[in-house]
């Protein structure tokens, strides 16, 4: 009976560190607090937005962001460690 017992116990303790290693990887639900936090920053930089209607990142500190009213930004963080707001296209 002791052997059984700890087999069970060390096929749970397999399943709990699985479980929680996949519960870590899994990605964010909603970017809604990046879609804020972005369209914070081009507030703050005085350019128009509204809302933030889509973001995705394509550097380690660059977004693209997409706004209600049309407008594209790229934002990121240049050399001197400064957010930098640039429009694209239009």
């Amino acid at each position: 009976m002791s052997r059984l017992f700890q087999s069970l116990a060390l096929v749970a303790a397999t399943m709990m560190s699985y479980l929680g290693t996949t519960l870590a990887t899994e990605t964010p639900a909603s970017d809604v607090p990046v879609a804020t936090d972005l369209a914070a920053v081009i507030a703050l930089q005085g350019m128009p937005c509204g809302k933030v209607v889509s973001a995705s990142q394509v550097g380690q500190d660059e977004y693209v962001a997409s706004c209600q009213d049309g407008n594209r930004y790229r934002i990121f963080v240049n050399a001197e460690g400064r957010v930098v707001v640039e429009k694209i296209g239009q």
